[in-house]
């Protein structure tokens, strides 16, 4: 992708208030958006792991995130729209968990801290030239962490063209992968998978599935 490519894509893209009134907008659309379960490929994935803090990039209506506090993880999520994060708070109360909540975008999260495990499924994380999203997503990620990231294997399908989606326009698996080829990563699983696809869980039937581990002794500086 070239840089003039890149920077028409940097000048077109939306406020982050524009963003959140659109998923506002959304998630108001139904009664609820998902299925109300915890993603297959989060639960294949973090089952085996010892439970520590977490974080939920793009929360939703708080399937994920409800799930890993249910499983005895010290859960933070974030999602930029206040709607979702209503109703994530609705299914945290019914579960009796705890949850932290912030309706943020990643990029201006202020997290604080690091985590065992940074999870994302489905993000609708803005690509930039300054790679903003993917030093974010990265820097959450706590030494000897987990990053798990899950991607439609097919994001610019007809439907998708057919509302204006641009798979250009945001961080794909093959922009992680790249920025995961330092010697403080290790990919473990890059991969297609058959999706869990419970009823009324969408169109796509098969995932992009990357996990990765950082070092334990990995650089503090990041990507910074």
């Amino acid at each position: 992708m070239t840089d003039s490519h890149q920077h028409s894509h940097d000048d077109r893209r939306p406020s982050a208030e524009a963003v959140a009134v659109e998923w506002d907008a959304r998630f108001s659309s139904s009664d609820r958006l998902f299925s109300g379960r915890a993603n297959g490929s989060l639960r294949a994935e973090v089952s085996g792991l010892p439970a520590g803090r977490a974080l939920d990039v793009g929360c939703g209506e708080g399937a994920d995130a409800v799930w890993l506090a249910e499983q005895g993880w010290a859960v933070t999520a974030l999602d930029v729209s206040q709607v979702a994060l209503d109703r994530a708070a609705h299914a945290a109360t019914r579960a009796g968990v705890e949850v932290a909540w912030m309706c943020t975008g990643l990029v201006e999260a202020s997290l604080g801290d690091r985590f065992d495990l940074v999870s994302a499924h489905y993000p609708a994380l803005p690509s930039s030239t300054g790679h903003e999203c993917e030093r974010a997503l990265l820097a959450a990620v706590a030494p000897g962490g987990v990053l798990l990231v899950v991607h439609h294997a097919d994001p610019g399908g007809a439907a998708a063209r057919s509302h204006g989606f641009d798979p250009a326009d945001y961080v794909g698996p093959t922009d992680l992968v790249g920025a995961l080829l330092t010697e403080d990563w290790h990919v473990r699983i890059d991969t297609w998978r058959p999706r869990d696809m419970p009823t009324g869980g969408g169109g796509h039937t098969h995932d992009v599935v990357l996990r990765a581990h950082r070092a334990r002794r990995a650089l503090v500086a990041d990507l910074n």
